[in-house]
């Protein structure tokens, strides 16, 4: 038995197997290494504030379930960026030092960070500062670099093909074209997978500009053989060609102050004009975070916190636990965050989609 006293923290957006992960760090912590776990809250808002909790074996019990995260999240709070408020105005400071007295205070051995591109880049800031950091990649866009698969998007590729399953009766009954707006900022993994499952007719990708014309010549021609209906799926970072992305709005977000979304309305008001077929839109946007974690995230989450764990009491830091080839293994997470994990146009998978008829829209 050791006396290791480990943080724990979940940054970023929310996503299905948090919960998860945090129930392995916990039991495979306390029974079989004797750690004690601490629990950060609101992610690295938790650091900053020093607020925290002591994580039991009582605390975890029935999450594995659950959605979300029992320790809150946020992806506001970067502590070498950190927005304060003096006399009105607001202001921007490094806590950073703050931050390595507060893990000071909690007598933290080393740090577990649960969370996405953003969440590890601030976690290897910390690495380079002295402090001993475990990530674990998490994002329902499954564009982590050195991870075949991140947990969270599966859930969210369910809840996905399911919205497309269920508008295929109604755009069938009513001869309609249906598009489907799903997340995923600059990478179309949850667009690609979720059009191949749920049978979709064009995908259109981030990684793939569109032209308009193409999609409503592709939409024609099934209507000419027949088929009077179609169904669009639309990555919210897709673009048309020689344009640019659609953003919803720009907030008052250091991190990620532009939101992405509309280019589904967009797609659709361009094919009901130039077709003059009745064309409806479905944003799914944060249904695809929520909800109880599917199998498999729930068992690829407890393998990346078991192993997490693991490398935290063989003394490993600056690495974040991987799925490669099926096995769990350790990667530097300066190498993870270097770039995002983008769709190959040419990959296999995209060229099997097009030789059953998936159109691209390019």
């Amino acid at each position: 038995m050791n006396n290791k006293r480990i943080g724990v923290l979940t940054g970023g957006g929310d996503c299905p197997g948090l919960n998860a992960v945090i129930r392995a760090i916990v039991k495979q912590g306390i029974t079989e290494y004797g750690m004690e776990i601490t629990g950060l809250i609101d992610g690295y808002k938790g650091l900053i504030e020093n607020n925290s909790k002591v994580l039991r074996l009582k605390d975890i019990s029935g999450i594995l379930t659950r959605g979300g995260t029992i320790l809150g999240t946020s992806n506001r709070d970067n502590p070498f960026q950190y927005q304060t408020e003096n006399n009105g105005k607001k202001e921007i400071k490094d806590v950073s030092e703050q931050v390595l007295e507060n893990i000071k205070k909690l007598n933290l051995s080393s740090l577990i960070v649960i969370g996405g591109d953003g969440s590890l880049k601030i976690a290897n800031e910390l690495y380079k500062k002295g402090v001993p950091i475990v990530g674990v990649p998490k994002t329902i866009d499954n564009d982590l670099s050195c991870t075949e698969i991140t947990f969270g998007f599966d859930t969210a590729l369910v809840t996905a093909t399911e919205a497309i399953d269920k508008l295929h009766s109604t755009a069938e009954s009513h001869h309609r074209v249906m598009i489907v707006e799903v997340m995923g900022r600059n990478a179309g993994w949850i667009a690609l997978h979720s059009g191949i499952a749920g049978g979709a007719d064009l995908i259109l990708l981030p990684e793939m500009p569109f032209s308009i014309d193409k999609i409503c010549k592709k939409v024609i021609e099934r209507h000419s053989i027949g088929k009077k209906f179609s169904i669009v799926v639309v990555a919210e970072g897709a673009y048309e060609a020689g344009s640019s992305v659609v953003v919803k709005k720009i907030v008052n977000d250091i991190s990620m102050p532009v939101r992405l979304g509309g280019i589904g309305n967009r797609v659709g008001d361009e094919i009901e004009k130039k077709t003059g077929i009745e064309t409806r839109v479905t944003v799914l946007g944060h249904l695809q975070r929520g909800g109880t974690p599917s199998a498999f995230d729930r068992i690829l989450a407890t393998r990346f916190g078991s192993m997490a764990v693991k490398m935290v009491n063989e003394e490993k830091s600056g690495i974040m636990v991987a799925l490669k080839n099926a096995e769990i293994v350790s990667v530097p997470i300066e190498e993870a965050i270097q770039k995002p994990k983008y769709i190959d146009p040419e990959s296999q998978i995209i060229n099997i989609a097009r030789s059953i008829g998936i159109s691209f829209g390019n």
